[in-house]
């Protein structure tokens, strides 16, 4: 936690259990490895700071870590309990970013089903039936018992869920950091006198781990996606490149450029080209080629 000491117990409320309570307190979890209690918080236990209570309480006071968001005004936000321990870990917004589920949670919390579907702009029962046997059967399990504790099934899942989620974070951001001191914006000139842009990230002596998806989320995050086409990467699987379209950019057509001697791979979607060509000048030459 950010400016405050370690907590030795959490409390969340008795009864049905929700996707915000259960996901906040899976990341307390992870991060302080401490007993849940299910209960009503007394007023000595508000007050105390080594207690985390969650989803319960009627308060929001990260230093006492109270994560409470009930007592918010009805056209608040969208805020819940897992947004008020994100915002406290200091990762909120980098889950907003990354994690596309986070912000239809904040609203299915605090708005209900018909609201969510409403802002989705689906119908109210497209909503339920996102839901699977895992939601159903974990919130259940987690709902039932008074107290959670190490060793057991639901606790050991919790601590798993809470250290996948904050390890995702953690290795995501790093990946899209890595990405911007590397990746180069290349503006390519097709055979038409047409400009366009790509993106290209270069083979480093440490490779980057599945290029392709972090330049895609690099585009999305820097909200270059009205502007960039291409991406190129190194190839995985050999020494060359990768050259693919972007949010299937209906100018770029890699079969194109199949008969080309340093293409080997060509998807008959046009979607995608593997080449082992490596100097920039020839890579930019197969872009070009690519436009139609």
């Amino acid at each position: 936690m950010e400016g405050g000491m370690d907590i030795k117990t959490i409390i969340t409320h008795r009864g049905g259990a929700h996707k915000d309570d259960f996901l906040a307190c899976s990341l307390l979890v992870a991060r302080h490895g401490v007993p849940i209690y299910r209960k009503d918080p007394t007023d000595e236990e508000l007050t105390d700071p080594g207690i985390a209570v969650v989803d319960v309480g009627h308060l929001h006071e990260p230093e006492n870590n109270n994560f409470d968001h009930h007592q918010f005004p009805r056209d608040h936000t969208p805020t819940c309990a897992l947004t008020l321990v994100l915002q406290h870990m200091g990762i909120y917004e980098d889950a907003r970013m990354f994690c596309d589920w986070l912000e239809p949670a904040e609203w299915f919390d605090t708005r209900g089903p018909k609201k969510t579907a409403e802002w989705l702009g689906v119908d109210r029962s497209v909503v339920s039936k996102m839901n699977s046997p895992i939601d159903i059967s974990v919130l259940r399990r987690f709902a039932e018992a008074e107290k959670h504790q190490s060793g057991e099934t639901i606790y050991e899942l919790m601590k798993i869920i809470g250290t996948d989620l904050l390890d995702y974070l953690s290795d995501i951001r790093a990946r899209l950091d890595r990405v911007a001191e590397h990746v180069q914006r290349w503006e390519i000139n097709a055979a038409d006198g047409e400009s366009w842009s790509a993106l290209y990230f270069p083979r480093l002596e440490n490779p980057l781990d599945d290029t392709s998806s972090a330049l895609a989320r690099y585009i999305l995050v820097n909200k270059l996606d009205n502007e960039i086409a291409a991406m190129i990467y190194p190839d995985s699987r050999g020494e060359g490149f990768g050259l693919a379209r972007f949010n299937d950019h209906p100018r770029l057509d890699f079969t194109r450029i199949e008969a080309e001697e340093d293409v080997h791979f060509a998807h008959n979607s046009g979607f995608l080209c593997k080449t082992i060509a490596t100097e920039e000048a020839r890579l930019q030459e197969l872009l070009a080629g690519a436009w139609s």
